[in-house]
């Protein structure tokens, strides 16, 4: 038992000699505390006087009144200063809120721009395409190669984006270009004419037509006379001979809207 009073009282000296600064001062980044007060307010008792009137017997057998004072316990609403180390944060640095002992809001003097977060007292955390103490200057990425533009760099505020010179477009990843495919034009002739394949074809319409207007007049000569001179052209058949000969203007006529066509496919060409 004696043992234990012992530790009982080494115990009651120390919480009686150490003070709650060191609780006061933990945390990160806190430096020396400042003393400061604070105010209590508490409850007090006190005597308060009461007077109170009675009535007594004068000289003379009279009434008189008087009053006579009486003691009685007070309550009153008391105030008094108490001393409250609190510990102040390092130069540069501040507690979030005030519940939190740690200081690990850091303070720039500069406001970052662009974005920028204070991470560092009197330096920002940049986002990517800016740079400097506040975030106040752009960063040239056209200046390098890193962009992995395929033709041209565009350097804008905070960032970039590629480009292609005439006749080549981007790519699906905006940063490789292709030449442009030409839209598809209607068939036109050159200017040296039309094809060899339709000349020859046209030559050889033409001969064709001339051999058969060689033939037409050929077959209709005997007609030019429907009534012969000679008895020895009588024996002659009139009939299918003008039947042969209107198959073959069926056949001119046929090679005569061929031509007529081909004629109209020269006129449309841009010789």
């Amino acid at each position: 038992m004696r043992r234990i009073g012992c530790l009982l009282s080494g115990l009651l000296f120390i919480l009686s000699v150490t003070s709650t600064d060191g609780f006061a001062r933990a945390g990160r980044r806190v430096c020396a505390a400042a003393p400061q007060s604070r105010t209590a307010a508490y409850t007090e008792s006190h005597v308060q006087p009461v007077y109170q009137p009675y009535l007594t017997t004068c000289q003379g057998h009279r009434l008189c009144s008087t009053y006579r004072t009486i003691y009685r316990v007070a309550y009153r609403r008391a105030y008094k200063q108490l001393p409250q180390p609190v510990a102040s944060c390092c130069p540069g640095w501040s507690r979030a809120n005030s519940h939190t002992l740690s200081c690990d809001r850091a303070l720039c003097w500069v406001p970052c721009q662009n974005g920028g977060s204070c991470t560092f007292p009197g330096r920002c955390a940049c986002p990517p395409g800016w740079t400097g103490r506040a975030c106040q200057t752009d960063v040239d990425e056209c200046a390098g190669q890193s962009h992995g533009c395929g033709q041209l760099c565009i350097n804008t505020a905070g960032s970039y984006h590629c480009a292609c010179r005439d006749g080549f477009s981007l790519t699906a990843d905006d940063k490789v270009c292709q030449p442009l495919v030409p839209a598809p034009e209607p068939e036109t002739f050159s200017q040296a004419g039309p094809p060899s394949e339709m000349k020859e074809e046209m030559k050889d319409l033409k001969s064709r037509v001339e051999a058969l207007e060689q033939k037409l007049q050929l077959v209709l000569a005997p007609f030019h006379n429907l009534m012969p001179s000679a008895p020895e052209d009588v024996g002659a058949d009139p009939i299918s001979r003008l039947s042969h000969s209107l198959q073959q203007l069926d056949r001119i006529d046929s090679l005569s809207e061929q031509i007529s066509f081909l004629e109209e496919r020269l006129e449309t060409c841009k010789c």
